[in-house]
């Protein structure tokens, strides 16, 4: 691939960021406040305009229910429109209310399991509302003891609930269902893995689709195996984007790891989810999920988008006519040379060459902070209730 088609195809990649992930957050022990920080869905909404603006990468921005309820969702859309984006995927919050202790859609109490379904299918109606084409689940459903409830019963519970919502969605849209091996379920989580999601996908339907959290993984887990083969199998709905050292922590993507993921990204781009149809609404949907507890968070969602866009250069410029020889004849050093040689590109100069060729500054982070949107908003903001996680 030359500099030109390398720089066209990481320009159509689209990253969707986080509404969260502009409010307030922290760690499991306490939320951080800064200042400036959105005080509603609408401010939400203008800091991530930023992030658009200074990447041209990231046009959609998710929405978590009810942390961005709003009066109006209609106008909330038509207000994202108006700052040059559009809305993501909807979340819905099956974990943050006291009925939930034991459990949602999982709970053995019928009336908490009804509960919980009837705000999935209002994410429904906030998705009819603001246009959204995905409704993104994840569940903190399980158990800490052994013994604890009946594990098989759980299961069918889950399949009862997202068999009532996957034959709600509107025409057009999909389900993506996340994973996550433990947390704040010690024992038994009931959707743990990328296999027990597949499962409930595959018994759903075309548009229930797996989505991977780069952070929801136990030590050692090869994730770019585990991409590979919900490629091949038609079931890799999208990604969550962050870093982990040691379980989910949610950090700026690629800080952890940049190695791993080029190699997620390589996957995805050698199973074909990086081509142009891919990529546009029905294909692979790479989104950040990120706390930035510490960083200032704007700032910090645009250097993960360029971490993503760095990986995904460097993907592309694996050759791979020689890596197929290498393979053929069981070459493991020239196999693993030609890996190298593509990851230890210094891919900046040209990816700033693309920026530029978009009319861009060649460096986002720095334009951002010289644009003063900053100092702006910690001075306006005054007043109200910041938003954040809680």
């Amino acid at each position: 691939m030359d500099s030109g088609q390398l720089k066209q195809a990481v320009g159509r990649l689209k990253i969707e960021t986080p509404s969260w992930a502009y409010g307030n957050s922290g760690t499991r022990f306490k939320v951080f406040g800064q200042p400036g920080v959105p005080r509603s869905p609408y401010e939400k909404l203008a800091d991530a305009a930023q992030v658009h603006a200074f990447t041209a990468a990231a046009p959609s921005v998710a929405l978590h229910i009810p942390w961005d309820k709003a009066d109006d969702y209609r106008d909330l859309a038509k207000a994202a429109d108006e700052v040059g984006l559009r809305i993501g995927a909807i979340n819905p919050n099956t974990f943050g209310d006291d009925d939930y202790r034991l459990g949602s859609v999982c709970n053995p109490d019928r009336r908490v399991r009804r509960k919980a379904v009837e705000h999935l299918l209002e994410c429904i109606d906030v998705m009819e509302q603001t246009g959204s084409t995905i409704l993104s689940l994840w569940f903190a459903d399980g158990t800490n003891y052994p013994g604890q409830d009946d594990l098989a019963a759980r299961q069918g519970r889950l399949e009862e609930a997202l068999s009532e919502v996957y034959g709600a969605l509107p025409a057009g849209t999909r389900m993506l269902l996340e994973y996550k091996f433990f947390e704040p379920a010690f024992y038994a989580t009931d959707v743990p893995d990328w296999g027990t999601s597949l499962l409930h996908c595959l018994r759903l339907g075309e548009r229930a689709q797996v989505l991977v959290d780069t952070g929801h993984h136990a030590p050692g887990t090869n994730i770019e195996f585990l991409v590979m083969a919900l490629l091949r199998a038609g079931k890799l709905g999208g990604f969550h984007f962050n870093s982990r050292f040691y379980a989910d922590d949610d950090l700026i993507v690629g800080a952890a790891d940049p190695f791993q993921l080029f190699r997620i990204m390589l996957e995805v781009a050698r199973g074909g989810g990086l081509e142009p149809s891919a990529n546009a609404g029905a294909g692979v949907a790479f989104m950040l999920d990120q706390c930035h507890n510490l960083e200032e968070k704007i700032p910090a969602q645009i250097r993960s988008v360029m971490n993503v866009q760095e990986a995904t250069a460097k993907a592309l410029l694996v050759d791979a006519d020689a890596l197929a020889v290498a393979q053929r004849e069981g070459n493991v050093l020239a196999a693993q040379d030609v890996l190298m040689d593509a990851f230890n590109t210094d891919v900046r100069p040209l990816l700033a060459e693309m920026r530029a060729d978009q009319g861009l500054d060649p460096d986002p982070v720095a334009a951002y902070l010289r644009s003063g949107y900053g100092d702006t908003i910690r001075a306006e903001r005054v007043g109200g209730t910041a938003m954040g996680w809680n």
